[in-house]
């Protein structure tokens, strides 16, 4: 009698094959009859690498080709990173589970001699392409030159020496997935530096109406923190907001209670507006988005509207649309 077969799509990434095969070997462990094949797919984000990705359309450069081969039913279910997933899905596919969440945490790789940011040079080059990171980094040292660096973990870890650099920023959960933990020089804590919504946790998309499979990776889904990240992406989607703008928000749950922090900042880190908020976990979309209003109504709309370079919202906060 033939296998069951159940087909993955991902990024053809270091990371991303290892995210792939984690949830490969779940299923398989979880189902012996199971058989899983991964289909590698390459998307738009992997074949730009010499521009930032805030000025060639920002997070759904990595999931449109995967989503695409879903609707051509090429493969059944795609495990994206959640920091790189949009918030609106293609008609007929839909976020089915968030996993658990590994270190949310940004880190630094440093020189040798450094061993947090305080210790690095006046004027030290530090390599990162997210906005979110260089506003923080620079309302914390406006001091630092923050340069652009694009490729994958270990590409941009030789970056440190091959483009003389005194630190790069990148996401404690890859160092740790890719094996690379020894080479972290320096944790970021979140009050630092806020991580980007959804860090460290996957996400496995499917067909809606795909009963058999859905049941068959429903497993993976962790309440805790899809509570968290189902906060952070309604901040993200009220503020309209992807990889061109400094925005942040980092969710964690304690009991049934959801703490909730977010923030809009200017690329320069020099107006930052950053509130928290505690709620019930059940009220946890609700509380995002209601956290994204105060955010407005404290001042955020004029920030946006200069990153995005149109009138997005109004004196108020309230959306122009």
């Amino acid at each position: 009698m033939a296998k069951q077969l159940l087909r993955i799509g991902t990024r053809a990434s270091a990371l991303a094959l290892w995210q792939a095969n984690w949830v490969k070997d779940e299923l398989e462990k979880r189902y012996p009859d199971l058989e899983v094949t991964l289909t590698k797919i390459k998307t738009q984000g992997d074949k730009i690498l010499d521009v930032p990705l805030a000025m060639v359309g920002g997070k759904g450069l990595f999931v449109k080709e995967i989503q695409e081969a879903m609707l051509r039913n090429e493969i059944d279910i795609a495990v994206h990173s959640m920091k790189d997933v949009p918030t609106f899905f293609p008609e007929g596919t839909g976020l089915r589970c968030i996993t658990e969440r590994e270190d949310p945490r940004d880190i630094l790789v440093l020189n040798e001699g450094c061993a947090c940011i305080e210790d690095i040079p006046q004027g030290g080059r530090i390599g990162t392409s997210s906005l979110r990171r260089k506003a923080q980094l620079l309302s914390l040292r406006p001091d630092l030159q923050m340069l652009d660096i694009r490729g994958n973990v270990q590409t941009r870890i030789s970056k440190l020496v091959d483009d003389k650099l005194d630190a790069v920023v990148l996401a404690a959960a890859g160092m740790h997935r890719l094996g690379f933990t020894d080479q972290i020089g320096a944790y970021l804590d979140p009050k630092t530096c806020l991580p980007a919504i959804g860090q460290g946790a996957l996400g496995l998309e499917s067909r809606l109406a795909d009963d058999e499979i859905n049941a068959l990776i429903d497993f993976f889904n962790h309440p805790a923190t899809a509570a968290a990240v189902i906060a952070e992406r309604a901040v993200l989607a009220t503020l309209e907001g992807g990889c061109q703008v400094p925005i942040a928000a980092f969710g964690t749950v304690e009991g049934d209670r959801l703490e909730l922090t977010a923030l809009v900042s200017s690329c320069d880190g020099q107006q930052m507006i950053k509130q928290t908020v505690n709620c019930a976990v059940a009220d946890a979309e609700a509380t995002g988005i209601a956290l994204a209003k105060q955010l407005l109504e404290a001042g955020a709309g004029p920030i946006l509207n200069e990153v995005y370079g149109c009138e997005t919202f109004n004196d108020d906060g309230s959306n122009k649309g």
